[in-house]
């Protein structure tokens, strides 16, 4: 089949976040994350935002911005759009920081608030609730840093047919220090908007496909990790 669209790109880093097309460069270095204003995402109010823990507020940040980049934040009906991530950490910060509260006084102290965020995909309900998505979405969990299973993945879903268009991305906030031992990943989330073909005017930062062996192919060469694919798109919109 033909390429598949990337449509729009979003991401929160260390070195910061917004929208593909408001930069010319990508860069997901080790640093601290920046503060996140759901104001800078969401036009209504959101209060649950503040809530979440922070590998939430992370991917959904990260897929907010590529939504936005791409021209379909806005709905009024519910859209067949699926969303896969991968993570090598997941909310494992979150449960550790949730049993800190089971563990005292026989659990009766349990946080109910952690225990919600207490699965990895849990943001992708969140971003499926506030932005009208009906699609297949889930989390896959890698040993290794390049981020690329979820990203076969969804493009597998497109090329089967279960959908035209799909967010595929990774999100990490680190491992958490109890287990003594560096993380693999540094820090941060960044999402794609991949279509079948859109219906609508706005221009792609390339096409993806798989190749006979699974392997992921960006304008004709074949891609390693997911901060290259972005820092390749943005090349090619700079210079297009």
């Amino acid at each position: 089949m033909a390429g598949i669209n990337i449509t729009g790109i979003g991401w929160v880093t260390a070195v910061g976040m917004g929208c593909g097309r408001d930069y010319e460069t990508f860069a997901m270095p080790w640093g601290p994350l920046p503060d996140i204003n759901p104001s800078d995402m969401f036009k209504k109010p959101y209060p649950n935002f503040r809530r979440m823990d922070e590998y939430s507020r992370l991917g959904l940040t990260a897929i907010a911005f590529a939504l936005i980049d791409a021209g379909l934040s806005e709905w009024t009906r519910e859209r067949n759009i699926g969303i896969i991530a991968s993570t090598v950490y997941g909310c494992l910060g979150t449960d550790v920081d949730y049993y800190k509260t089971v563990i005292p006084d026989r659990g009766s102290n349990a946080s109910p608030a952690l225990f919600s965020y207490t699965l990895a995909n849990s943001y992708l309900g969140e971003a499926a609730i506030r932005f009208g998505l009906t699609g297949t979405n889930y989390v896959i969990t890698e040993q290794h840093p390049p981020g690329l299973a979820g990203l076969q993945t969804a493009l597998d879903h497109i090329i089967r047919g279960d959908v035209e268009k799909i967010l595929s991305g990774i999100s990490d906030v680190g491992c958490p220090e109890v287990f003594g031992e560096p993380s693999k990943v540094p820090p941060g989330a960044v999402f794609l908007m991949l279509e079948k073909s859109p219906a609508r005017e706005i221009s792609s930062y390339g096409k993806l496909c798989l190749d006979p062996k699974g392997r992921v192919i960006y304008n004709g060469s074949e891609i390693y990790d997911f901060t290259t694919l972005v820092q390749k798109c943005l090349a090619g919109a700079r210079y297009a």
